[in-house]
């Protein structure tokens, strides 16, 4: 078991690099930790990702409820409560402004065309959630629809939130989206896209399953493990209907 001084350490870990990638400036972006007995630890507002320390780290309930320390919880904390009561495998919550990715949210493009078999393996599609304002309830009720069935979610006029079963899996899968978007903007630049046909995403939905499942039968049993196994049995069902968010289109030019 993890405990929370190592939770704490880990935000500050990955709050770091996200301010070194150049995914946040100034105070933006937000990360959050699910503890166990319903804990949730969580970047306080009002603070660079690239200066927290440990003891900046807030804890609040799974209603938004300060349960000590001497800074706020970011106002984005409604966000991350819906995707923990929407998504029970899920443990940690990523949120950042990478700036191509953030590029097509704000020019209202979906990263929807499989032009890489490792991001249709990893994410499967990655949607576009429609405009909420930070910091209230319309944020949560725009990415509401969407969260179920995906790990990563782009937010109209806003930024990216990812997640996943650890912090480490979430801050990757915001790399992922980033990394894709780049490539996906050279695409555009070029003037010509070459998405995956239906032949080969069958055969990636098949690998995504079998990436999945392996990663269930890695996990130790327990606790953790059933919530893993959890996981991939959603994971499953997303590579299923991920056949739908993908948009298989002719190419360009």
């Amino acid at each position: 078991m993890i405990s929370e001084r190592q939770y704490r350490s880990q935000i500050v870990h990955f709050g770091k690099m996200l301010h070194q990638r150049g995914y946040v400036a100034a105070t933006d972006g937000n990360l959050s930790v699910l503890c166990s007995g319903n804990r949730i630890l969580a970047t306080p507002t009002c603070m660079s990702k690239g200066t927290l320390r440990p003891a900046d780290v807030v804890a609040v309930d799974t209603e938004g409820r300060s349960l000590g320390g001497g800074r706020s919880v970011s106002s984005e904390i409604g966000m991350h409560l819906l995707i923990y009561k929407l998504r029970p495998d899920v443990r940690a919550i990523v949120h950042a402004h990478p700036p191509t990715a953030t590029g097509f949210a704000a020019a209202g493009l979906a990263l929807n065309q499989p032009l890489v078999c490792e991001v249709v393996i990893g994410l499967g599609s990655i949607p576009l959630a429609g405009y909420g304002t930070p910091g209230t309830p319309e944020l949560a009720e725009s990415l509401a629809p969407l969260v179920a069935e995906y790990d990563a979610i782009l937010m109209s006029n806003h930024g990216v939130v990812a997640y996943g079963d650890t912090l480490d899996n979430a801050y990757m899968k915001m790399e992922t989206v980033e990394h894709f978007a780049q490539i996906a903007l050279v695409t555009h630049l070029l003037g010509r896209q070459q998405p995956l046909g239906e032949p080969e995403l069958q055969k990636l939905f098949v690998a995504r399953t079998n990436y999945q499942k392996a990663r269930c039968e890695a996990t130790s049993p327990g606790s953790d493990g059933n919530r893993q196994g959890n996981h991939s049995k959603r994971s499953l069902r997303t590579g299923r209907t991920g056949r739908t968010g993908l948009n298989v289109a002719q190419s360009e030019g």
